[in-house]
């Protein structure tokens, strides 16, 4: 295994969310090469150990879940995400099973196909004023010749066909048309994942002059599909089985096609799963709902097998003596990022709390008051917790109101507060707790042991 800890640089065009999403990071990454599988999913379950231990260590509310391992590659592919309702990632969690997952990896359940042999065969019919799924849904309902005898339609029951310009790491270009239930929206996260290394934009106009079978806002499955007239390759999302009946366009300006059914009909090049994700889906383990959270990605840990291996040519002698591929995982903290989830977890409206293993003191003392005393007393605690290895920061401000500097302790956050003021003269120092906020009055000859208890415990 190999590892550092270094400064990275991104070339981040609007640098954002403090120092989430800056130009400048540290970044701690490690490697591992093993000669098999095996020995890749011992030191992957390693890491993912000693990751548990140091985000504990830190004190951070956070998740494991499961994700896409995108352009790196590889196997399988975890993230830890610390728990905000700022972070920029979204991930799922079962609220019956211990499933979780970053939306781009969350599998959708394909439904059971259906019998659609009373479904009337599929008929074009006109449908103006219907710009939007709503409208087209209203209209459907509302006309005796469109509705359906057993429920009304709904938004799911509509069939959006959505092209995009793919572009490969070539530069090469081709467009994808995708297939959704018309209640949803292509999540472009999980389109980016799913097709990665290759990008998608949206189609634009010159796109659909180069492609005139295409009608703008009227596009169905009979003119989609690598056979079809216009080659497009035809990709639909898991909940459109065999059986499902479906509105749709009908390739003509202010028409649609009803009673559509899926295999019977129509039927795509493949299946694609890259709907957005909602707060009560089905559990992909347990059938269950999903909730929906947010997180900041903190750790990420990945099995890239020899992918890597195998372009560089990596070798080793194995227990044969012959030359072997080695397998590799990577694996990575933020370390900026971490603080920055420390931050967003661990404070309130006065200021941080820094967790006593990365706070930047273990004690802020403060002295207050005009008398020498008070100074000379505070100055004595902090050389002998200082010799004691107790890493203290002193606020021996003259001239500076006890107010102002309580105000900065709770500010800067350090776990443990210790006041010398007032009530030296009758033999007590204050000791505060920064996150409880309880104070103890605390004899002054028995500050030091007291205070040393508190930071080694």
């Amino acid at each position: 295994m190999i590892y550092q800890i270094q400064t990275k640089y991104r070339d981040e065009a609007r640098p954002r969310a403090g120092i989430l999403r800056g130009r400048e990071f540290v970044m701690k990454d490690s490697y591992s090469f093993d000669i098999d599988d095996a020995g890749l999913e011992r030191s992957y379950l390693r890491h993912r150990d000693a990751y548990i231990s140091t985000f504990d260590r830190l004190g951070l509310d956070y998740v494991i879940v499961s994700a896409m391992s995108g352009a790196m590659g590889g196997s399988a592919s975890e993230e830890f995400l610390a728990m905000t309702d700022v972070g920029e990632d979204s991930f799922v969690r079962c609220t019956s099973c211990d499933y979780a997952a970053n939306v781009e990896a969350v599998a959708t359940p394909a439904p059971a196909s259906f019998d659609a042999s009373d479904v009337p065969p599929a008929h074009a019919e006109d449908t103006p004023d219907t710009p939007t799924i709503d409208t087209l849904v209203a209209i459907s309902n509302d006309r005796a010749d469109l509705a359906r005898s057993d429920r009304p339609w709904t938004g799911a029951d509509t069939l959006k066909n959505v092209v995009f310009m793919v572009t490969d790491p070539e530069g090469n270009r081709e467009p994808l048309a995708i297939g959704l239930p018309g209640d949803r929206e292509v999540d472009l996260k999980r389109l980016e994942a799913a097709l990665s290394p290759s990008t998608a934009a949206a189609f634009e106009e010159a796109d659909f002059a180069q492609h005139p079978a295409l009608v703008k806002g009227y596009i169905g499955p009979g003119v989609l599909g690598e056979e079809s007239a216009s080659g497009i390759r035809y990709l639909l999302d898991p909940r459109v089985v065999e059986g499902t009946r479906w509105i749709t366009g009908a390739n003509e300006s202010g028409r649609h096609v009803y009673d559509l059914v899926a295999g019977r009909d129509f039927s795509g090049d493949g299946v694609i799963d890259v709907a957005e994700v909602r707060e009560g889906d089905s559990c992909p383990s347990c059938g269950e709902a999903l909730t929906l959270a947010r997180g900041i990605e903190i750790g990420h840990i990945f099995q890239l097998g020899r992918k890597y291996a195998e372009a560089l040519d990596l070798k080793v002698l194995d227990e044969n003596g012959k030359l072997a591929t080695v397998t590799m995982g990577s694996y990575g903290i933020g370390v900026s990022r971490a603080v920055a989830a420390i931050a967003e977890q661990s404070h309130d409206d006065r200021g941080l709390i820094w967790p006593r293993e990365v706070a930047p003191a273990d004690i802020h003392l403060i002295a207050t008051g005009k008398a020498d005393e008070v100074f000379e007393a505070a100055a004595d605690l902090a050389e002998r917790l200082d010799a004691a290895g107790i890493r203290v920061l002193y606020d021996d401000r003259k001239g500076v109101s006890p107010g102002v500097k309580f105000n900065d302790s709770e500010l800067l956050g350090i776990p443990t507060i210790v006041v010398v003021g007032k009530r030296l003269a009758e033999g007590f120092i204050e000791i505060k707790d920064r996150r409880t906020g309880d104070r103890d009055d605390v004899a002054v000859d028995e500050g030091f042991d007291v205070i040393r208890g508190i930071v080694q415990a």
